[in-house]
């Protein structure tokens, strides 16, 4: 099942088909919700939630997923974004509270996959602007003339 858990939620939501089906789907996504907080709570109080192990918990994107469903994550959608983010050269300008998201980027450049990455990192960004510069005139650009 651990291998399978993209195909196990495609079909969940092919079976959840009439108001009842998704009750059901609720009541048992709160359940597991419950449980994984109750995980979360066992492990800080025996000492074993350490940076560490949350760090793994958030970098694993079955568990990551799962969290974030929950309202669990440890990191914001401002850290989350952020390392959504890290190598491709563009950055976070502002997450709003309603989750308009500003990023730049630099002129002539488009990351592929960027608001795909923002979108699996931080599913509560309801949009994406982005902002990105016009190119600069260089310097020796100001001293030539056109022929």
């Amino acid at each position: 099942m651990t291998d399978n858990w993209r195909a196990a939620a495609a079909r969940i939501d092919a079976l959840a088909t009439s108001p009842a089906d998704e009750d059901l789907v609720r009541a048992v996504t709160d359940l597991y919700g419950a449980g994984l907080e109750r995980m979360l709570d066992l492990l800080d109080s025996c000492g074993a939630l350490t940076d560490p192990v949350v760090s793994a918990l958030a970098a694993d994107e079955l568990v990551a997923g799962l969290l974030l469903v929950h309202g669990l994550h440890p990191y914001d959608a401002v850290s989350r974004v952020c390392s959504a983010l890290a190598g491709t050269g563009a950055a976070l300008v502002s997450l709003s509270p309603d989750g308009v998201c500003r990023v730049r980027i630099p002129p002539g450049h488009r990351p592929p996959g960027l608001a795909e990455a923002i979108e699996a990192a931080a599913p509560e960004v309801t949009r994406i602007e982005i902002e990105q510069p016009a190119p600069l005139i260089p310097v020796s650009a100001l001293f030539s003339r056109p022929t």
